[in-house]
């Protein structure tokens, strides 16, 4: 390999092998630790990397005329000559996370050090499964580009998050945009000029929660992401759990009623049909064609322009109607998280999405119902909390999960 290769431009070399290969690995090693531990000493590095402190001197030199590390001069030390200290530049790298919602898109821009640098929340946006909405999300990412204040090839990568089955392995979507024999990941990546990655939007919530939401010391966390559908996250002992193919974590579309509803999926009698953002709108809607009151009844006169968001917002002002529903789903989806927590026995559960934000009105009938339902043996060492990012978890999840994968890639 040239010397004159930038680690940039060696991160997307082909058929690198031999001493350059190494090299490479060894410098993605030093990253990582600087992103994930901290900064450190050429001695700290030398035992991590189990590398001698010439070698490691070497490649922090090359990092540092790359831009990606910083020397920030020495340190105190108990006797002897003073080491230097070495960090992550502020500016090393930066990561484009985007996050799919039905009616409007956020995204963001992370630096390798998890400051959010640039946000744009609630673009508004159509999710449909056409040609045309892709089209138009490949767009509205490469807006949002345009108006960062970094250079282009300081992007490292872009992920991007969409609800359904997501193989984050090979970059399908089997849910949305499944057009072509091509990944997803890759026709994005060719139109907007920057390595992309796909994930599942509810694994990019609970991975962004995780790294820098309302987890702690926990390592066995459920992430349920409550939307229109109801998604859930799995991390067993701090890694994302994603089965076989790909898709674990289908809550929503656990058989759980004996109704004849049919769900998106095709199938009648899931968990979302009953305690989901599209259940609750159903229900509203069915009630206000009953004769219920609500204060809405003022904003839309026809109970179909009724949205998700209009009753959320009515059960923030105090709408009777409004809480009374949510707390009638909250009572299935506490059922729900009860056999999810008899399974698992995690030590927190997250709620997230949309019907996370009516706050005490959708938790505390979620958790009565765990109570009367789970094993109190089970239950007791079980935490649950509201998301601490909220609309922002899945933009900063996607985020982290690109500079993960793309510091493991060798």
């Amino acid at each position: 390999m040239s010397a004159k290769h930038t680690f940039f431009e060696e991160l997307n070399l082909e058929n690198i092998g031999g001493v350059a290969y190494k090299n490479l690995s060894l410098k993605k090693k030093i990253i990582a630790y600087f992103a994930n531990t901290g900064n450190a000493t050429i001695a700290d590095l030398s035992r991590e990397l189990n590398s001698s402190a010439p070698k490691v001197t070497h490649l922090l030199n090359d990092l540092i005329h790359d831009g990606m590390v910083q020397d920030y001069g020495k340190i105190d030390s108990t006797g002897g000559r003073r080491p230097n200290l070495y960090g992550l530049a502020p500016d090393s790298g930066f990561f484009i996370g985007v996050e799919v919602k039905r009616n409007h898109v956020n995204l963001g821009l992370l630096d390798f050090k998890k400051n959010l640098v640039k946000l744009a929340e609630r673009v508004p946006y159509k999710l449909q499964n056409t040609k045309a909405s892709l089209d138009e999300l490949c767009k509205t990412i490469l807006s949002f580009v345009d108006e960062l204040p970094v250079s282009k090839d300081k992007i490292l990568g872009c992920g991007v998050n969409l609800s359904g089955r997501i193989n984050y392995a090979t970059g399908y979507s089997y849910s949305f945009f499944y057009f072509d024999e091509e990944p997803l990941s890759k026709i994005i990546e060719s139109r907007i000029g920057i390595r992309t990655f796909l994930e599942n939007d509810s694994r990019a919530m609970a991975y962004g929660e995780f790294s820098n939401g309302v987890v702690n010391e926990e390592k066995n966390v459920l992430f349920i992401n409550l939307d229109h559908g109801i998604g859930l996250g799995i991390l067993i002992n701090g890694q994302l759990y994603y089965g076989k193919s790909g898709f674990a974590g289908e809550f929503g579309h656990i058989p759980f009623f004996n109704n004849e509803l049919i769900c998106h999926c095709g199938k009648k009698g899931c968990l979302e049909t009953e305690a989901s953002g599209q259940a609750l709108v159903r229900k509203f809607r069915e009630a206000l064609d009953e004769g219920s009151s609500t204060v809405l009844t003022r904003k839309h006169k026809r109970s179909e322009d009724v949205q998700l968001e209009d009753i959320i917002q009515a059960a923030i002002n105090d709408d009777v109607l409004a809480i009374e529903l949510i707390a009638e789903i909250g009572e299935q989806l506490g059922r729900g998280i009860a056999l999810l927590i008899n399974l698992y026995n995690p030590e927190l559960v997250i709620l997230g999405g949309t019907l996370s934000t009516t706050g005490d009105y959708i938790r505390l009938p979620i958790k009565s119902a765990i109570n009367k339902y789970s094993l109190s043996l089970v239950n007791n060492d079980t935490q649950l909390k509201i998301s601490k990012l909220g609309e922002k978890a899945g933009m900063i999840g996607a985020c982290l999960l690109v500079r993960n994968k793309l510091l493991t890639m060798l």
